[in-house]
């Protein structure tokens, strides 16, 4: 179950599942102005810096950290899945040194995000707090197999998948999400044809998808267990007010995190 949060004005959702300190952002509680109001935490945007790295700050004093002590993905809608070390603290605003849109770290302490503005954040957390995982599933690095890339890492640093817990935060929904024949096809052949429910075909030829559940099926066939998947139930298009929605703003928007860090 998905609860929202509120501390000192910063409106967060958290999962029940995630046993660790975690959070998926909101565009809630920033000092953001103009389009990018409020909480902005992207820095490739028309916005002032000042403003994203004091967003970036309430954020990360969330993790118990400050805005230069954490791992961030640098995302490019591929596959790429990332162990990160304490090497890979980043200092905020600054160019990320490798790319990947996903990371995965065994290191106590060490807060890591992922971004997404209609994208699914996917957090991944083994319950003994052996490993977490702040996945960006896009609908290329979806069908491209990033979850089993993600636990592929997690297990190299001994997480095992029947103990990992997973939440999906708010993300473009079933209701929203109208693709071409490229995503149904491609989606199914990433589930191997198991895609009952997962698709709605319109009379216009457009095929109406549901992203997040095509990847919580896919965790089922990698080993986690159905009960240990969390899914919002919030449409980052419908909630355009509360989430940041590329589709809707047309591009001109900022970004919102999940992020996790073992205590």
């Amino acid at each position: 179950m998905f609860i929202e949060e509120n501390k000192n004005g910063l409106i967060y959702m958290r999962s029940s599942l995630i046993g660790a300190r975690h959070a998926f952002t909101t565009r809630y509680g920033g000092v953001s102005k103009g389009s990018l109001y409020s909480l902005n935490l992207l820095s490739n945007k028309s916005d002032d810096p000042a403003a994203v790295r004091e967003n970036w700050r309430r954020v990360c004093a969330l993790m118990g950290a400050g805005p230069d002590d954490c791992a961030v993905t640098n995302q490019v809608h591929s596959s790429i899945v990332r162990i990160v070390t304490e090497a890979d603290r980043h200092k905020a605003m600054t160019p990320v040194p490798y790319e990947a849109d996903g990371i995965v770290t065994a290191v106590k302490g060490l807060p890591i995000f992922c971004f997404t503005a209609d994208c699914v954040p996917v957090l991944l957390w083994d319950e003994t707090g052996a490993a977490a995982a702040a996945v960006h599933c896009g609908w290329r690095g979806s069908v491209g197999d990033i979850l089993k890339h993600a636990l592929e890492a997690m297990a190299a640093v001994g997480a095992r998948p029947e103990r990992i817990r997973a939440a999906m935060g708010a993300a473009i929904g079933f209701c929203c999400f109208e693709t071409d024949d490229d995503v149904p096809e491609a989606v199914t052949a990433y589930l191997g044809g198991d895609t009952e429910g997962l698709f709605r075909r319109r009379d216009d030829g457009k095929t109406m998808v549901d992203l997040r559940g095509a990847n919580a099926r896919r965790l089922v066939q990698l080993g986690l267990r159905p009960e240990n998947i969390d899914l919002s139930d919030e449409c980052t298009m419908c909630s355009h007010d509360k989430y940041w929605s590329h589709r809707y703003t047309k591009g001109d928007r900022g970004g919102q995190a999940a992020c996790i860090v073992l205590e």
